[in-house]
């Protein structure tokens, strides 16, 4: 298969501008990492074929980088060559171009193969045959990094996914040497092919991509990378750490319809876990930034999010929105990039956030959140007063529209608020509400609607899709403000069209 990338220069770029050029990521999640009895087969786990028409999709709606997790399994051949099937390394290379010649950064790594739950899997650390399984990933990788080796600094390698023992207590010698060393020889696999390799930026994870587990005195052992360019400066990394983040696991992927809620907007404490709030979440990701992002290896999370729950309350998607506007905002605080993890399934506890088979959005909201959290950041300190409201009831006919506003969260100098949009007796197609703040309040990042600001008197306008409502109906939009003491609540004004 030729390559589109034959002729790709590459921008030698440092970890500061590929952070920042990443923007915000999206997993293509449950596809080409999907099996069926050990052969990896993309709409195995119930996913369409993944089309042009869909990354065009993805792209539109903000997102800059794609994680692709890639599966090998049973289409890789026997000793002592390992060769992995033709067709199938030409299947990952045509979805990789998809995105790559849209503009877009793609990450491919080696998925399922470390499973022990997945049939045929072999890069198992805790397994007996270390010097075959050696031999078997390294040639692997050898393949798949000569078919890239010409693309430019936009496709990022990661050696393997979530590799551990299986068993989530603390990590387990010999494994975790047998973890440093898969990293080391895809390191050094992939620099020797040469080409766009020698000084191409790689992804290698700790145990289990668990931040803990890798920052902390467990074992995690950074590769050399002794067979990088020499055109890359001697000051610069080309290495990234790869680690995940789930917490608090009862909120964000465990399958009940209990801990529904997070964050500081949470109004039930009953749905709402006792650990992993914004606090626990800032602490963890300053702790990857001062282990790595301070010596010049960039940090990137490549799975987060949160299952849907709205089955067991409606209110879910809001705190999955807000889980994804902190994460995302306080990894860009510490130099992190991220990659919501979309599993394409969008029913209960389903990640996705789009219909992969129409090729539309289905969580706008989460979406939302994510893109304007890659523009500004988060205040991450739990409220300490009661939030105030101010509400106008909706009118009961006519073309119009009330507001309705409600301070979700405060802390010190900051706070978030809710604005609710009602239409009256009719449907409307648009709608604008404004309000002045009395207290010197200032809008910071604003998601669902255009906010715009003239001195204290604010004004916000629909955006495309959720501008139309049907009579009786409302849309919410909200926005994190700035504060100095007092923060009353204003009076709205809202206008329908």
């Amino acid at each position: 298969m030729t390559s589109s990338a034959s002729a790709d220069s590459m921008a030698q770029l440092n970890a500061t501008q590929l952070v920042a050029n990443m923007g915000a990521g999206w997993n293509l999640g449950n596809a080409l990492e999907a099996n069926a009895n050990g052969i990896p087969s993309e709409t195995a786990w119930g996913n369409p074929v993944v089309t042009p028409a869909f990354i065009d999709r993805v792209k539109a709606a903000g997102f800059k980088t794609i994680r692709i997790p890639v599966s090998y399994l049973g289409n890789i051949g026997a000793a002592p060559n390992y060769t992995i099937n033709s067709a199938w390394l030409n299947r990952i290379q045509e979805v990789v171009d998809y995105a790559y010649s849209r503009g877009l950064y793609v990450l491919i790594n080696m998925h399922g193969d470390g499973y022990k739950t997945i049939t045929g899997s072999w890069l198992i650390c805790d397994s007996s045959n270390q010097t075959t399984i050696r031999d078997k990933y390294q040639k692997v990788w050898q393949q798949i990094a000569t078919r890239f080796q010409s693309y430019s600094e936009r496709l990022i390698l990661e050696s393997m996914n979530e590799e551990f023992d299986g068993q989530y207590g603390n990590p387990t010698q010999p494994c975790y040497s047998n973890i440093n060393a898969y990293n080391q020889i895809f390191v050094d696999t992939v620099r020797r092919t040469g080409g766009n390799n020698t000084s191409r930026w790689l992804l290698v994870p700790g145990w289990n991509t668990n931040i803990d587990y890798t920052v902390g005195n467990y074992g995690f052992v950074l590769p050399t990378d002794q067979y990088r360019s020499s055109s890359v400066p001697a000051t610069e990394q080309r290495l990234m750490i790869s680690v995940h983040y789930y917490d608090p696991w009862d909120f964000a992927g465990e399958e009940n319809g209990t801990i529904t809620q997070w964050g500081p907007a949470a109004t039930n404490p009953a749905r709402k876990s006792t650990w992993g709030q914004q606090d626990f979440m800032d602490a963890q990701l300053k702790k990857v930034r001062d282990t790595f992002v301070s010596r010049g290896y960039p940090v990137f999370v490549g799975e987060y999010g949160a299952v849907d729950k709205t089955s067991a309350d409606s209110t879910n998607n809001r705190y999955r929105a807000d889980y994804a506007r902190t994460l995302v905002s306080t990894a860009k605080k510490y130099g992190a990039a991220t990659a919501y993890w979309d599993n394409g399934y969008n029913g209960a506890y389903g990640f996705g956030l789009f219909n992969r088979s129409s090729a539309t959005v289905t969580q706008q909201g989460i979406i939302d959140a994510i893109m304007s959290a890659v523009g500004g950041t988060t205040p991450t300190t739990p409220p300490t007063t009661t939030p105030p409201t101010s509400t106008t009831p909706p009118p009961s006919n006519g073309r119009s529209c009330a507001a309705s506003y409600a301070v979700t969260g405060q802390w010190q100098g900051g706070f978030q608020a809710e604005v609710r949009v009602t239409a009256g007796g009719s449907a409307i197609s648009g709608w604008t509400v404004t309000w002045t703040f009395a207290n010197g309040q200032q809008v910071t990042q604003a998601w669902n609607a255009t906010v715009t600001t003239s001195g204290s008197t604010v004004t916000a306008r629909n955006v495309d899709y959720n501008g139309s409502i049907s009579a009786g109906g409302s849309a919410t939009f909200g926005f994190v403000g700035s504060s100095s003491g007092a923060n009353g609540v204003p009076s709205l004004s809202c206008t329908a069209s």
